[in-house]
């Protein structure tokens, strides 16, 4: 994915340009420029930067920072993608996660990758580290977000690839339907809207609306029925319920939802 922009970098991770100049500057990221000069970033080095902004959020200085992430850089091969590692804290000691193990950049000796927390005079072993796709399905959705007004195809592009890290990001999958939907690619997003696996009323909302727009009323009723069932207090469901009864002469329940809107306001 990528190239980019150090501008993309800096919405993306509210980090100033100063800052990540100063990571290009140690070697710890080796962006490519484009014809004029300017800095294209790719995905890998997104996540570089996000593990670097996550570590000067916890308050680690600059100086310290950047002479972990100088040593860590030169540990590492060319051809080893920043991708593959994710760099945290465990106690007061600045790590890097090498697959299944942990690297003390500081001191060059391995950690184990867990937390250990007493509870109830039993120790339990948490896992730290965020995983790649973890870190990749959250760039690929505010990336999405950040695209929506200005670029819909794009953003519709970028939550797909949110999908394909996490199939399963329930924001992802009602935000890019609610777009495919405005595109007029209608069947595309009923199938996206039917992977989801927890039943969520904005989602089913979305999802009644759209069958809506394919003259399947029934099946809508039955959806906005669905969301009521979660939220009995969705304002909207049960305008649109009032409405579809009123069209198919069932005056009594129109009367009903239309009463249930009103006190839901």
């Amino acid at each position: 994915m990528g190239p980019y922009s150090l501008k993309d970098a800096q919405r993306l991770l509210a980090l100033s340009e100063s800052a990540i100049q100063s990571l290009i500057e140690i070697g710890y990221l080796k962006p490519r420029r484009d014809p004029s000069g300017k800095i294209q970033l790719s995905f890998q080095d997104l996540v570089g930067l996000r593990a670097a902004a996550a570590l000067r959020k916890a308050g680690i200085s600059s100086r310290r920072m950047n002479k972990a992430l100088r040593h860590l850089r030169r540990q590492i091969p060319d051809d080893l993608p920043l991708s593959g590692l994710s760099i945290t804290l465990i106690g007061d000691r600045l790590t890097v996660r090498e697959a299944r193990s942990l690297l003390d950049a500081e001191s060059q000796q391995y950690l184990f990758a867990f937390d250990v927390v007493a509870h109830h005079d039993k120790v339990h072993f948490i896992e730290r580290a965020r995983s790649f796709e973890e870190a990749e399905c959250d760039v690929h959705f505010h990336r999405a977000f950040d695209l929506e007004e200005h670029a819909p195809d794009e953003a519709i592009t970028a939550y797909m690839n949110c999908l394909a890290a996490n199939e399963d990001h329930l924001q992802a999958l009602t935000n890019c339907g609610r777009l495919l939907h405005l595109a007029g690619r209608l069947l595309e997003a009923e199938a996206l809207y039917r992977r989801a696996k927890q039943p969520d009323p904005c989602l089913l909302f979305n999802l009644a609306v759209l069958l809506e727009d394919l003259d399947r009323e029934e099946e809508a009723i039955g959806v906005y029925q669905d969301v009521l069932t979660i939220d009995a207090t969705f304002a909207d469901a049960h305008f649109n319920l009032a409405r579809l009864h009123e069209r198919m002469g069932h005056e009594k329940a129109s009367f009903r939802h239309l009463l249930a809107y009103r006190r839901s306001l």
